[in-house]
């Protein structure tokens, strides 16, 4: 894929179909209507802070008779994603470009049957605690979208982030509450789906542990 200006990629992302973002009508509408955007009642499942969304595309080629949503702010990012998942024929993948802290705008209640986190800025100066995507007040929108028995699925290499969320989760009803600090060597690997993202190459090749965890709202 040649490299483009941001420019060229922003007005790019406005063309593109699989692309939700401010400026588009769609944007303001969305709420509540993914299924009518996929044209089918499939299961959704997002994935927040997605990036260029390279684990978004790759559960949707495994998984194509679910929905997949990548979310980030950064619109240069999101249009690889996109301009992949569109050279590929993806109709099950889409992006939202917007901040996480709004998605309770792009969402209804239960509208969601999986939440994907996988390796957010661990955020580790005290002083940006509100800016962790696992911190209390994220995690309670995340409920709020959730179906009942949705999962959220959460991956980091950073242990003191990973250590901090399960602290927050005390003070949540949740259930069927797993997790490991190394993936790679528990009982747990199958939840892998055997997708090694960009990042995660890196930290494992460092010899980091992968920490995984998975959890449903009780309430």
């Amino acid at each position: 894929m040649a490299k483009k200006n941001k420019l060229t990629k922003f007005s790019e992302n406005m063309a593109s179909k699989n692309v939700i973002e401010p400026g588009k009508d769609l944007f303001e509408s969305i709420h509540g209507n993914w299924s009518e955007f996929f044209s089918n009642n499939n299961e959704i499942v997002i994935e927040l802070a997605c990036g260029w969304g390279e684990y978004t595309i790759s559960l949707a080629e495994k998984y194509t008779s679910q929905n997949f949503i990548g979310i980030d702010i950064k619109g240069d990012r999101i249009w690889r994603g996109s301009q992949y998942a569109q050279e590929n024929n993806l109709e099950n993948v889409a992006f939202l470009r917007t901040h996480i802290i709004e998605i309770l705008k792009s969402f209804d209640e239960n509208e969601v049957d999986e939440i994907w986190l996988t390796f957010p800025d661990p955020r580790p100066k005290e002083r940006d605690e509100k800016h962790r995507l696992s911190n209390k007040n994220f995690l309670e929108k995340y409920r709020q979208i959730l179906k009942a028995d949705g999962w959220f699925k959460f991956k980091t290499d950073n242990t003191e982030l990973f250590e901090y969320t399960l602290q927050v989760l005390a003070d949540f009803n949740i259930k069927d509450h797993e997790f490991t600090f190394d993936l790679y060597d528990s009982p747990m690997l199958n939840e892998h789906h055997g997708i090694k993202t960009k990042y995660e190459r890196i930290w494992t090749e460092k010899g980091e542990k992968i920490k995984y965890m998975k959890f449903r709202f009780a309430d």
